[in-house]
């Protein structure tokens, strides 16, 4: 069966560290990642890497997506320049196509009405509370949360967003990801065989 790309939207200043576990062992299980900017335009992460997009962020439709994620960034918090991915990502929830948000692009779907009505997570409370959002009765304290198909999660949590990604879209079974979790974020040596073992059928 053909998989269809994920997408990972990028913006200056996002942060690097937060979705590389979820692309790398997405791509490993098959999937292509696709990223997207908008404008089209390079742009550069919180590190100082730049990159290149495949697609304008404009150009992307949900039927064509497996997946959007959307890091973390300052630029999240600094005024509405990314009220436009906000919006791609209601456009994908709309059509029931997942979307995965991290730290600070949580902000940004609270502001745009996404997280009113679905369980979600962060980096606190009080930071999405900022947003004067109307969903803060469905925060949850936990690494990460899905709800749907809906990922969030808080900035120290990217082993978390990983494994629920992973999860969501199926790229591995509960017992492989179970075994990638321990590995990743609890650095347990049993894991290894386990993961390598469930992988390898």
């Amino acid at each position: 069966m053909t998989r269809k790309p994920v997408h990972l939207a990028l913006y200056d200043t996002w942060a690097d560290w937060e979705t590389g576990h979820a692309t790398a062992h997405l791509a490993l299980a098959g999937f292509e990642v696709r990223t997207a900017t908008p404008g089209g335009r390079p742009v550069t992460s919180t590190g100082g890497l730049h990159a290149g997009p495949d697609l304008a962020l404009e150009e992307l439709r949900p039927e064509d997506s497996s997946l959007l994620i959307l890091p973390g960034a300052t630029a999240w918090d600094e005024g509405d320049d990314l009220a436009p991915v906000a919006r791609t990502a209601r456009a994908f929830l709309e059509a029931g196509v997942p979307v995965a948000a991290i730290c600070g692009a949580t902000a940004g779907l609270a502001r745009e009405g996404l997280l009113d009505d679905r369980a979600h997570t962060s980096a606190a409370a009080p930071y999405l509370a900022a947003t004067g959002y109307a969903g803060a009765g469905r925060y949850v304290e936990a690494d990460a949360v899905t709800d749907g198909p809906l990922v969030t999660a808080g900035p120290t949590e990217p082993v978390a967003f990983a494994r629920e990604v992973l999860r969501l879209l199926g790229a591995y079974d509960d017992k492989a990801v179970d075994a990638w979790y321990r590995l990743f974020h609890h650095s347990d040596p049993a894991a290894y065989a386990e993961w390598t073992e469930a992988v390898s059928r």
